[in-house]
């Protein structure tokens, strides 16, 4: 079962944070969450999965940034969210769909438990310009049914920013568990 807009109201504070909340942003059953400034693409030619992979981050300007096709982009939300209880899932919004701009490349379902931001693994059909703060995606509630276990991890769980794939931790027993990994990543600055 999906919860309501009405529901989701409701329930803020007692099992779901979404912070910054707005009312105009609250759908029927979802409410819409914005994009963040700052994407992130990675250096490599070919990614490995056993790796911490280098990253680029892009300033998105006043002006916008230009997605360009067969390029993954990561974002983030804008907004931080916490359920406690309940299956987040996020999904594009029909109207960013039609621009040819997919939002979550596959990981739109979250687990009961998880608490930080959004990363959005972007993919566009075509070029299209994209803009810091724009409602690009919704959050939505499944009631679950049995005993819960709350998402805990060391990879994604209370994250402050764009997660690249931390997969490397899984399948290398011996990498870093220093979640900022800044340094590993390489992460640089373009504007």
């Amino acid at each position: 079962m999906i919860l309501s807009g009405h529901e989701i109201r409701a329930r803020l504070g007692r099992g779901i944070v979404i912070d910054p909340f707005d009312e105009s942003r609250l759908n029927p059953n979802s409410y819409n969450l914005s994009l963040h400034s700052e994407l992130m693409t990675y250096e490599e030619v070919v990614l490995d999965m056993r790796k911490a992979n280098r990253v680029r981050r892009i300033e998105i300007p006043p002006e916008g940034v230009v997605l360009s096709p067969n390029q993954l982009y990561l974002g983030r939300t804008a907004e931080r969210t916490e359920t406690h209880g309940l299956v987040p899932m996020i999904e594009g919004r029909s109207s960013i769909g039609r621009l040819g701009l997919f939002v979550h490349v596959t990981a739109g379902f979250g687990d009961v438990g998880f608490c930080g931001y959004w990363t959005l693994e972007m993919f566009a059909v075509q070029p299209v310009r994209i803009y810091s703060g724009v409602q690009i995606c919704q959050i939505f509630y499944h009631q679950v049914a049995g005993e819960i276990t709350e998402y805990q991890s060391d990879k994604y769980q209370h994250n402050r920013d764009i997660q690249p794939s931390l997969l490397f931790k899984e399948l290398d027993p011996h990498s870093p568990r220093d979640p900022q990994l800044k340094l590993e990543f390489g992460m640089e600055r373009s504007h």
